[in-house]
């Protein structure tokens, strides 16, 4: 039961997302046109969103649940690596239509589409898993 406020938060942002539009094929093909803001609107507030959180965890104000700090991994160089996978996470998106992120949003919606874009996140994941070792950097 302690855990309930995550199950809450998960609910939340699954409705942010669905009312934001965020998880629409029209939203996703109109940034990749250029022809609309609103996406570029939600991924920029997330961004200052999350500069500021991780803000607060630098500075010891945010905790794990257990009242530890948390402590950011330093960068990693590797443009290679940033580029390589960038571009594979871009063709999935341009591909499906649909950020991984909201997936399990989706599923709510739109659940055949939806099982087909989690099952083959999950066989890139796999793969993914299976290469590593293998990939620059």
């Amino acid at each position: 039961m302690k855990n309930i406020k995550f199950l809450l938060l998960g609910i939340f942002f699954a409705i942010v997302l669905s009312k934001s539009q965020a998880i629409s094929w029209f939203r996703f093909y109109e940034m990749f046109r250029f022809q609309s803001f609103h996406m570029f609107g939600i991924i920029g507030g997330a961004v200052v969103i999350s500069a500021f959180f991780m803000q607060l965890f630098k500075r010891g104000i945010i905790k794990d649940t257990q009242g530890n700090l948390i402590k950011p991994k330093e960068k990693e160089k590797g443009f290679v690596r940033t580029i390589v996978g960038g571009t594979f996470f871009g063709i999935g998106w341009g591909i499906s239509g649909a950020c991984a992120g909201p997936i399990f949003v989706i599923l709510g919606f739109k659940f055949l589409p939806a099982l087909i874009l989690l099952i083959s996140a999950l066989i890139g994941a796999f793969i993914y898993g299976l290469l590593s070792k293998k990939l620059p950097n």
